[in-house]
């Protein structure tokens, strides 16, 4: 009998992944050596050392590393983290900030400028504002805590404003002390969900706008996808088509066990507003709110591919096809 392919896989705990990484969905052919890890480390380990066979990824960096020809990893079209990203403009009170069209000509904070919650924000500002990169001076560092940096170099041609805060600092800091006046925050910042009253979001009312968002563009903004390192996938053709089916199964498990606690008689998910939520997300999107497959995604990947391009992160634009493993392009 011949041994079973040994693979590491590493993601986040997305309740769509942990079938696979508990073992309750099974690859033929693999055993699977799970590795849980929170983003913010293991992107940087992608990108900079392609350490697990198997790993989350941030679709804005692979677009730019395959833009560079330095792409390690090839992606599987299982879009394990998606997120609307209106929810994550915010203000300083006080600033003058109605619309994001107000962010032209100001200090604004973000995390990573490559990060691809920013470029969805950033594609917003453009789309729908009228406000170019080259329009903000961008600030960049930890959220709230610690030290964050951006995890693979850029280079920004020289009307693009990107310095990092100062050691020590925070972009929460440099809002509430009036050194910036908004943020692109991936997350809530502490101080704003802390009930500090000098921060606020652009838009509160942000389900009503998100919603509004997807009737126009369609998109359900993707974050980030299932890779494959390529020298694995080259190995064994064979890999990245049992992957996306693992995957698919593992978020259909993970749906389906949602929809069993929503429709339950007893209260089974710590929310009370679990139902109107959950009718909420039917109604706006449909039953299947949450696709994998190449071919419905692929006009809002070309949309990602134009803004990175246009962001001056990736220095060519990018076919969206070139991201992902050739034989799932008809998915």
């Amino acid at each position: 009998m011949t041994a079973p392919l040994s693979l590491s896989v590493a993601t986040w705990d997305h309740d769509r992944v942990m079938a696979v990484q508990d073992g309750r969905v099974t690859i033929p052919g693999v055993s699977v050596t799970p590795h849980i890890l929170p983003t913010t480390k293991l992107f940087p380990i992608a990108v900079q050392e392609a350490r697990f066979d198997v790993t989350e990824l941030s679709l804005s960096s692979h677009i730019l590393q395959v833009a560079r020809g330095q792409a390690n990893y090839v992606a599987i079209p299982a879009f394990v983290s998606r997120a609307f990203r209106h929810n994550g403009f915010y203000r300083r009170v006080g600033s003058g900030i109605a619309s994001p069209s107000d962010f032209a000509g100001r200090a604004i904070g973000v995390p990573e400028y490559q990060m691809t919650a920013a470029l969805w924000m950033r594609a917003i500002m453009a789309d729908d504002y009228s406000v170019t990169p080259t329009a903000v001076h961008w600030r960049t560092g930890a959220l709230d805590q610690g030290v964050r940096h951006e995890r693979l170099a850029l280079t920004p041609p020289p009307d693009l404003r990107i310095t990092p805060v100062a050691e020590g600092q925070t972009l929460q800091d440099l809002l509430l002390a009036g050194e910036i006046d908004g943020m692109l925050a991936p997350n809530p910042p502490r101080a704003f969900s802390e009930g500090d009253p000098r921060i606020e979001r652009v838009f509160p009312d942000f389900e009503t706008v998100e919603q509004d968002w997807h009737r126009r563009t369609g998109f359900f903004p993707i974050m980030h996808v299932i890779a494959l390192r390529r020298d694995v996938a080259e190995a064994h053709p064979w890999l990245a088509r049992a992957l996306f089916d693992a995957f698919s199964q593992a978020r259909d498990i993970a749906l389906d066990r949602l929809r069993e606690v929503w429709l339950g008689s007893a209260n089974r998910l710590s929310l009370p507003w679990l139902n109107a939520s959950m009718e909420r997300t039917r109604a706006a999107m449909g039953p299947d709110y949450w696709p994998y497959g190449f071919q419905r995604a692929q006009p809002e990947i070309a949309a990602m591919c134009r803004h990175s391009f246009e962001q001056y992160l990736a220095p060519r634009l990018v076919d969206a096809r070139e991201l992902f493993d050739p034989t799932l392009l008809e998915t």
